[in-house]
């Protein structure tokens, strides 16, 4: 490209940052505001802290950016399968993978992101505003108004491109709400039932894990569930993720229990006593939201588009949520660097390649909210499991599990939602004995190989 662009990012948060360095790599000067405070200065920036699954969407964006092997090496720590606790205190493994290789990697939001911010302010194209945040956009001229947080002046930035990578509650995306662009702009959210607060496990007096830091652990219970992901200081955070309301277990309940630890007891009775702060986490932490949001199209005008939860929040029970807002800067940058200038074209052929995207990552997260939370004490769900990956290790060129698919490729979520159809089409058409002939087979075959 002959002369750069002049982009301008609104959000700081981990899809921002990265978009920043990606974008500087291809020589374009890049503006990114933040209506917070210079974490480099001031410490994480806030927002969610539920821990990260980085996957293989995510490491690839890594890549690009050269931070890949930093990141694996300081601060992920990888998870090779689920430990289930069960109501009786007993735990059992099971394995994301037939490929012991492969896993899920627990890292910290807050380390994360303000690496992403390192890395980006190393570009000397790129500058970072903080609290400053984008208030305004016109989306005829390209124009964004920001707002100094100290004095409230307000002044316009004229841009070629404007990215809205705000978050789920993103003032940009706000904005294309208000607009008058030709045709409106859909927009659509939605609040789960649940909520979620998080709990601590210390390292034990001697400085080591308390649990097993190799898998990530869930207490399933029907209605509600608890996880723990591991820290790199040997802590793990722990999130409750219950109804809002109702008799048994619930956050009103909680709120109104005589001793917080005690109610949790009778829930997650191998927990209780690895989390000497307990009542005064569950008595201080906030209960926080789970949202999913859709929009009919990114992008507005000629030069605005959206990405990450600005364009598509999650439930986080994939752990897909940074990994396909990744996923969706990669994108954009393949368009920008294949449509040069012409950034309504860029910006039209990015939403229609990575909306079904959106949308079907939307639709997984929520079935294995259901699977985390239930079906993973199913017996019969954890065989049909168990054979699917002995098949895979039989054939894996034919059969790919989607779990495998969503975490460990880079597949388009919206080609797995497709395979993930066919075979619920072909299962409902098979006749049941005929299944049970081939399940016999697979379970003999994966018999022998083992």
């Amino acid at each position: 490209m002959s002369e750069g662009l002049h982009v301008v990012i609104g959000g700081a948060g981990l899809a921002g940052s990265l978009l920043a360095s990606l974008l500087a790599q291809d020589g374009h000067r890049v503006s990114v505001y933040e209506r917070r405070s210079d974490p480099r200065r001031r410490g994480f920036l806030g927002g969610r802290s539920i821990n990260l699954a980085l996957s293989n969407r995510g490491l690839e964006a890594l890549e690009r950016i050269g931070l890949r092997e930093h990141v694996m090496e300081t601060m992920a720590i990888p998870m090779k399968g689920r430990i289930l606790h069960s109501a009786e205190g007993q735990e059992s493994f099971h394995p994301y993978s037939s490929d012991p290789a492969e896993a899920i990697n627990s890292v910290s939001r807050g380390d994360l992101n303000l690496r992403l911010l390192e890395q980006a302010a190393k570009h000397e194209h790129v500058t970072l505003h903080f609290e400053e945040p984008i208030v305004d956009v016109d989306f005829q001229s390209g124009e964004v108004t920001v707002q100094h947080a100290h004095d409230n002046e307000t002044r316009t930035i004229k841009a070629d491109l404007i990215v809205g990578a705000d978050g789920a509650y993103s003032a940009i995306r706000s904005a294309m709400q208000r607009s008058s662009d030709k045709g409106g702009f859909g927009f659509s959210q939605s609040f789960i039932s649940h909520g979620y607060k998080e709990l601590v496990i210390p390292p034990t007096p001697s400085g080591e894990y308390a649990i097993d830091p190799d898998a990530l652990h869930i207490w399933p219970r029907g209605a509600s569930m608890m996880i723990a992901l591991p820290n790199t200081d040997k802590s793990f955070t722990c999130t409750l993720f219950w109804p809002r309301e109702g008799e048994g277990t619930s956050f009103q309940s909680l709120d109104s229990a005589d001793d917080p630890t005690e109610f949790i007891r009778d829930i997650y009775p191998d927990a209780v006593d690895l989390m000497p702060t307990l009542v005064e986490d569950c008595r201080e932490n906030p209960v926080g939201n789970l949202v999913t949001i859709s929009c009919d199209r990114w992008y507005c005008g000629d030069h605005a588009v959206l990405l990450g939860d600005a364009a598509h929040a999650i439930v986080p029970f994939y752990g897909q949520g940074m990994n396909a807002a990744f996923q969706d800067c990669l994108v954009l940058q393949k368009h920008l660097r294949k449509h040069g200038r012409d950034i309504k074209q860029a910006i039209r052929e990015f939403s229609r390649e990575q909306k079904p995207n959106g949308d079907a990552i939307a639709q997984l997260s929520m079935e294995n909210f259901l699977i985390m939370r239930d079906k993973v004490n199913s017996t019969m769900f954890r065989l049909v499991q168990k054979l699917e990956r002995r098949l895979h290790r039989v054939m894996p060129a034919y059969v790919q599990p989607v779990y495998n698919l969503v975490s460990f490729s880079t597949t388009p979520y919206s080609d797995i939602t497709r395979r993930q159809e066919r075979r619920r089409q072909l299962v409902r058409t098979v006749p049941l004995v005929v299944l049970a002939v081939i399940l016999l087979m697979v379970g003999f075959l994966g018999g022998i190989i083992v």
